[in-house]
């Protein structure tokens, strides 16, 4: 070959480099960016644990099953948590995708249920947009009772947008913060509490002990612990943001086990203790709890605050309620906006929604889950209290049929795994109790989802319509995405062999490193 012909080689191979880097640089334009670091996702993960489930929602779980019942349902109910979490993490870090509940069920089990998990998880997520804004109306009340609730919804959401249009770097800082707020106060709450407890400050200073708890412990019963499984689930909500971020990480394999790990010691401090507390300062039937009464200005974190004598104590609490109504609000804006984007790249949702500025934010996505927030302004209508139950309720049941369906597509990613006869050690990170986790967590759940309208068939007024309603609404509607779907589409079931464990799989720059040094010391 001639020195001519080797310099034309040479300057071909160069060109075609400069094309394929130009292609990528289009491509990667074009794509979410992966600039979320190992804080930001870990506090993304503690932060949406911490919504307005635990600061609003845990008084009327109280005053409803006791504080007995209540410890036992948010236990129970965390422990199946985590092992959803446990079936997430194995399947994000293999494969990193932003919006992934829908991509694992298409590839791993069939196109009508990614479809339907999607657009549920979307519903869900915009929903709860709705819901925290309804919150910030409930809270902004106790300083400004005067001012209707339909404009706070909207001063709360114009900034839950304003903080999703930045990077999605943006978005982490900004969630960063929030969570460390909330993080912090809890932990000084729980601190708080038990000196209060045991008398050790407050006005007056007295041993309280389990006075309160041992009240009645067990309130309404199965009944009322029944009861209060849905709360629980809806305040666990946001675990599953890790799944959410895993695409837009910058080392999902490093960072998506380290936040899931954490999941069980923030259900243990976060919760647990939170209720407990509660539970012995506060009797369940103190009527300012969110229970009959429909003045729930006050959450019980501000209650037993109250006690230590500090007048700025309900003001304080307050304060933090209402940033971690922004959090969860922010989250769930941000969630729902790359669910629904990934829906218009797997071609089940509108073109438009696959489109992103140069930020890589999908800005149609985003404004879209924005006009659910609309749904708020139906509090100046129907009373705040009504509506923002009537939203979590809804809610809640559309998470549990995600968590559902995670651990269904799970069990079917790992049986499709090894009937390729790929090898464990290959999997970053293993779900624990495999396959003892996802088959508990599903059974569990459908049992929660068709038996927590059981108080509506017995009320002791008669069958509650609009309760039932609210109840099971959600399950007929899942069911006709995915049979809609499904028969116009015919879609089918993939077989263990077909299914994909190749596209979008992420590995490391050092994996990818140590390939490239391998591949040259054989030459």
């Amino acid at each position: 070959m001639t020195t001519k012909n080797s310099l034309d080689m040479v300057h071909q191979e160069i060109a075609n480099g400069i094309n394929n880097n130009n292609a990528e640089e289009k491509k990667e334009k074009n794509e979410l960016k992966r600039r979320l670091s190992a804080r930001h996702l870990t506090m993304i993960s503690i932060g949406g644990t911490i919504g307005t489930g635990l600061f609003l929602g845990s008084g009327a779980s109280v005053a409803q099953g006791g504080p007995g019942g209540t410890l036992l349902a948010y236990g129970v109910i965390g422990i199946m948590v985590y092992f959803v979490m446990s079936s997430l993490g194995e399947m994000a870090t293999f494969l990193p995708i932003s919006g992934s509940f829908n991509t694992y069920a298409k590839r791993f089990v069939n196109p009508a249920l990614g479809f339907a998990l999607g657009y549920n998880y979307w519903y869900s997520c915009s929903i709860t947009v709705a819901t925290e804004i309804s919150a910030a109306g409930i809270v902004m009340d106790f300083w400004l009772p005067k001012v209707p609730s339909w404009i706070w919804s909207m001063v709360f959401l114009l900034i839950m947008v304003s903080f999703n249009l930045f990077s999605v770097k943006g978005y982490g800082e900004a969630e960063y913060w929030f969570a460390m707020s909330k993080v912090l106060t809890v932990i000084l709450f729980i601190f708080v509490g038990l000196l209060l407890d045991f008398g050790a400050i407050g006005k007056p200073r007295e041993y309280i002990g389990a006075k309160n708890f041992n009240l009645d412990p067990f309130h309404n019963g199965f009944q009322g612990t029944l009861s209060v499984f849905l709360v629980a689930g809806f305040s666990f909500q946001g675990t599953e943001l890790v799944g959410i971020a895993a695409g837009e990480s910058a080392n999902p394999e490093k960072n998506v086990p380290k936040a899931i790990k954490q999941v069980f010691w923030r259900i243990l401090i976060f919760y647990i203790l939170a209720i407990l507390v509660i539970g012995l300062l506060i009797p369940y039937n103190d009527k300012r709890l969110l229970n009959d009464t429909e003045d729930i200005k006050v959450s019980p974190f501000t209650l037993a605050l109250q006690l230590t004598g500090f007048n700025g104590a309900s003001h304080f609490m307050n304060a933090i309620i209402v940033t971690t109504v922004l959090s969860a609000g922010n989250s769930g804006l941000y969630a729902a906006s790359r669910v629904l984007y990934n829906l218009a790249l797997e071609d089940q949702a509108p073109r438009i929604f696959k489109r992103i500025n140069s930020n890589g934010i999908p800005i149609p996505a985003l404004l879209a889950t924005s006009l659910i927030g609309a749904l708020t302004f139906l509090t100046s209508l129907f009373g705040k209290e009504k509506v923002y139950f009537w939203l979590v309720n809804l809610t809640g049941v559309a998470g549990f049929i995600q968590w559902a369906g995670i651990s269904f597509t799970h069990w079917r990613f790992r049986r499709a795994y090894v009937a390729q006869k790929r090898s464990l050690s290959e999997l970053p990170y293993k779900a624990m109790l495999y396959p003892f986790g996802p088959i508990f967590s599903f059974i569990l759940i459908i049992l929660v989802m068709f038996t927590q309208g059981y108080s509506s068939f017995t009320d002791k007024n008669g069958v509650n319509i609009q309760a039932i309603l609210v109840a099971y609404i959600c399950p007929p509607i899942f069911l006709l995405l995915f049979l809609g779907y499904k028969f116009v589409k015919k879609a089918k079931n993939v077989p263990l062999l077909e299914c994909d464990f190749e596209s979008d799989r992420h590995r490391s720059a050092k994996k990818e490193l140590d390939n490239v040094v391998v591949g040259s010391e054989k030459n």
